[in-house]
């Protein structure tokens, strides 16, 4: 990992990256189970599981997005800040030994409202894929990112 000067205008549309797959463990499961308490059957019960639909346990949909989020941070950028999440979709459940794969793709650019002249917002639409090609999370990340400004 190395610190990278990225700045608002660097950033266009449409632009990608695709990350290496991850495969999802139990032992990441029970430690995400620790971590928030969140020990529903649904995660950690395989008896109880398999008397439902599903089947089988499945990860915790916050596991994933801090998976998907942790897979797409590369490089440190101190011109840009994460803003937040919106529109956070669990599309379909990721299950013990799935391997997931996460596409980041810049969607949209827009000036802040109040500091235009200094900042600017960058929306990143981040996908989940499981192993069989099937998208099982999506979200927006926004970033908040520097502009260049005047040159002195």
């Amino acid at each position: 990992m190395k610190t990278v000067d990225r700045f608002f205008e660097d950033y266009a549309v449409g632009e990608s990256r695709t990350t290496q797959g991850r495969t999802v463990t139990e032992a990441d499961v029970v430690l995400h189970a620790g971590q928030t308490g969140d020990f529903f059957p649904h995660h950690l019960d395989a008896a109880w599981c398999a008397t439902q639909p599903f089947g089988r346990r499945m990860a915790h949909g916050t596991l994933i997005i801090s998976m998907a989020v942790g897979m797409t941070a590369g490089d440190i950028n101190p011109q840009a800040m994460s803003y937040g999440y919106d529109k956070i979709r669990f599309v379909k459940p990721v299950f013990i030994g799935d391997t997931i794969t996460v596409t980041a793709e810049v969607t949209d650019k827009a000036d802040h409202r109040k500091d235009p002249a200094r900042l600017g917002y960058l929306h990143e639409l981040v996908s989940v894929i499981n192993q069989d090609g099937e998208t099982v999370t999506v979200l927006t990340h926004l970033y908040l990112v520097n502009k260049r400004g005047e040159p002195s």
